[in-house]
């Protein structure tokens, strides 16, 4: 790690000098000459440009407006959102157009603020985070001046010395004294605040031509490496790029790292910003992109939206930057086709000419891949198993890194399945109506630490009614998940293994994923076998969380119709409607509709409890989406889940026609399982019978044996899948 210090300090400061001219964070006079000449040319440039000036040009006929600030997600919030983004927006229409009404906007804006910010003491509201001044919290203040500071760049030449004065002593110094000395926790803090908050500090320092800005926002504020913008990329990012508060956290990390990237690029080439960590940056777009649903909606693991998805701002600007610094990609394009825009620079044109010069562009469509997690890669990681082409793959996801700091869920060895272009058994995301001010002044919700970040909320086994690490950040923040093993090399028989060994006191888990495709089965099928190791017995739920109409069981259950109670009285239970149970003697066969499919999970537990539920429990304000999942109960020492997830058939309201409503799998046996091996029948109709083996032992690719019920199992590598159809 000390080596990029070494070598980013000398490149930078040895020495140091001001690019030639502004602007120059994100776009220069002579790109924006270029980008007026082909206006009309390219429909990914038309599309960004008409929609700048459309939004600008509403603007410039509003009164200009500063309130006092205000509740997260109320108007005043809101309104200085606008603010940044609108003179942001100006700036670059400037820079193309010429045309001083958008400079002259500018300076009314930064006219207001100039006497407006003096006169606030810290945010009143900021509640538990660190504040700003405009806003409750100082992250939205670093990107109000990351923003601003585009605006300020693109008319630093038109305007007046003594305006430049003004904005300087009144705005930015005293802001970046907040940042950098009044705050510096929060500055040099391995965080993506952090990473908003050094590169807002870096992109006025790059306006200013001020180097102690700049050496602050790259090495933290003792300039010793400790902090700062090459620290952040350093430590938060895995060597493969993962992001390690999760996906929807890269996406808004993508703006601070693209953004004041390429302001070092432009001002400081010497740097080689992109070649940092071995490309880190391009892996970091790419780990990003990857962790999205084949529909470009970024999956919902740690604090997340279900709905944030490529457009965000951030990808929309990394996606031209990737492609212009690190080489064409015909995925690349297919994510700008959903984009519908590129930013107005160097690096847009060249992804818009590109796109203009192909006759057609497909979907984007990843591969199956594996991330590791932690700044080393080895805490663990996240594998992902699809197969299928463009919208139509079929998607399994497992978690099993590191928490995620203060934004991370209590999920170790948690799953998502994606099939029929939606989330079948999805995650929560997080409990928060963002900016929606009524709903707790747009922040999180109490029911995030509640209910969403609880290990029951994910679908993964809960112990004893209990939370991962007992809910304590600090003690998740030192463990992680390990890989097993990881194999794709069978396009029809996908395998991800990982254990999460310190998350239960006492316990031991093992998790063993199959996504197969086979020739007699109509869709593909997942294989889940969940190992429990202990000393002493406990209570295990094996939760899973459905979206869809429950259609069948193969089982009795009593309903709780009249009175519903919760379902426990902590750990995220208490809010789960207590809703229905059954006791199984058999395996337990759950089938649901949703969309055009029927899915069905069936289970190898015998003698277990079947316990339904949905959310919505204690939830006195209706904070919570309400939702059906179920849980099989086991009470024992050691013990293996194995169930089969399978789609199946076809349903059609319009037609009025369905088939194949009932599952092909119809018995999941446990033959045996030990430190060695796990051992597991599943059989069905028409002569379906498969053997599935999983090695425990440390993975390897040799010959192994195992002895179940008098009967040795040999197989050689990790894993074995032995079919066949009598």
């Amino acid at each position: 790690m000390l080596k990029y210090l070494i070598i980013i300090t000398l490149a930078a400061f040895g020495n140091f000098a001001m690019a030639a001219g502004r602007p120059s964070l994100i776009i220069t006079q002579s790109e924006a000459e270029e980008i007026r000449s082909v206006l009309g040319h390219y429909l990914l440039i038309d599309n960004a440009f008409n929609r700048l000036q459309k939004d600008v040009e509403k603007a410039l006929v509003e009164e200009i407006e500063l309130p006092m600030p205000g509740e997260a997600g109320g108007y005043a919030h809101e309104k200085h959102k606008q603010n940044y983004s609108d003179m942001k927006s100006a700036g670059i229409l400037f820079a193309i157009t010429k045309d001083e009404k958008y400079a002259r906007f500018i300076k009314k804006m930064l006219d207001g603020y100039a006497k407006m910010y003096p006169t606030l003491p810290a945010h009143p509201l900021a509640h538990d985070q660190k504040p700003g001044k405009l806003f409750h919290q100082m992250l939205n203040e670093a990107v109000w001046l990351l923003n601003t500071a585009q605006a300020y760049d693109c008319v630093y030449d038109w305007l007046t010395a003594e305006d430049r004065s003004l904005y300087e002593t009144n705005i930015f110094i005293p802001m970046a004294k907040w940042f950098t000395r009044d705050h510096p926790q929060e500055f040099n803090r391995i965080h993506n605040h952090g990473m908003w908050v050094a590169a807002s500090v870096g992109m006025i320092g790059y306006v200013m031509n001020n180097r102690d800005y700049i050496e602050m926002a790259l090495n933290g504020t003792e300039k010793d490496g400790n902090g700062g913008f090459l620290k952040q990329v350093e430590m938060l990012f895995s060597p493969d790029g993962y992001y390690m508060e999760g996906a929807y956290y890269v996406r808004y990390a993508m703006r601070p790292l693209f953004f004041f990237a390429e302001a070092i690029e432009r001002n400081q080439p010497e740097v080689k910003i992109y070649e940092f960590k071995d490309q880190i940056i391009k892996k970091a777009y790419y780990a990003g992109v990857n962790c999205t649903f084949p529909n470009g909606i970024f999956v919902p693991i740690n604090d997340a939206s279900r709905t944030m998805d490529i457009k965000a701002p951030g990808v929309v600007y990394g996606n031209s930057i990737v492609y212009d610094n690190y080489g064409e990609d015909i995925n690349l394009l297919g994510i700008a086709k959903v984009q519908g825009e590129v930013p107005l620079n160097k690096a847009g044109l060249k992804l818009a000419r590109d796109f203009a010069d192909k006759e057609s562009v497909p979907d984007f469509t990843w591969k199956s891949l594996e991330l590791t997690d932690g700044y080393d890669g080895k805490q663990g990681g996240l594998g992902i198993l699809r197969t299928g082409e463009g919208q139509d793959q079929t998607m399994l996801l497992m978690k099993y890194g590191v928490h995620g700091l203060g934004h991370g869920h209590f999920d170790k060895l948690h799953f998502i399945f994606y099939d029929q272009q939606k989330e079948v058994i999805p995650d929560y995301g997080f409990a928060r109506w963002i900016n929606i001010e009524p709903k707790f002044g747009g922040r999180y919700l109490p029911e995030n630490k509640s209910y969403a970040m609880q290990t029951i909320a994910h679908n993964t086994v809960v112990v004893d009614e209990q939370c991962q690490n007992n809910f304590n950040r600090k003690a998740a923040d030192q463990v992680h998940g390990d890989r097993h093993f990881f194999d794709i090399s069978d396009i029809h028989c996908q395998v991800m293994s990982a254990r999460a060994d310190n998350h239960y006191d006492g316990v031991e888990m093992q998790r063993t994923m199959f996504l197969i495709r086979d020739e007699n089965l109509e869709w593909p099928v997942v294989v889940d076998l969940y190992r429990l190791k202990s000393q002493t017995e406990h209570q295990y739920d094996y939760p899973i969380h459905f979206r869809g109409q429950l259609m069948a069981t193969n089982f009795e259950y009593a309903s709780n119709s009249v009175i519903q109670n919760p379902m426990g009285e902590k750990a995220g239970y208490q809010h789960l409607w207590y809703e229905a149970v059954g006791k199984v003697k058999d395996c337990p066969s759950i089938t649901w509709l949703h969309g055009h499919r029927y899915y069905s999970v069936i289970a190898s537990n015998q003698n277990a409890e079947v316990l339904f539920g949905r959310t919505g429990a204690n939830d006195p304000n209706f904070n919570l989406v309400s939702e059906p999942m179920f849980l099989i109960r086991e009470k024992a020492k050691d013990h293996l889940f194995a169930a089969v997830i399978e789609p199946h058939g076809y349903f059609n309201e319009a037609s009025e026609s369905t088939r194949q409503a009932r599952p092909r799998f119809q018995q999941v046996e446990v033959i045996g399982f030990n430190d060695d091996a796990s051992v597991v029948r599943l059989v069905g109709d028409k002569g379906l019978d498969w053997i599935i083996i999983v090695n425990n032992r440390e993975a390897s690719g040799i010959t192994h044996t195992v002895t179940f019920k008098g009967r040795e199992y040999e197989w050689t590598g990790n894993y074995s899948v032995q079919k066949s159809y009598k």
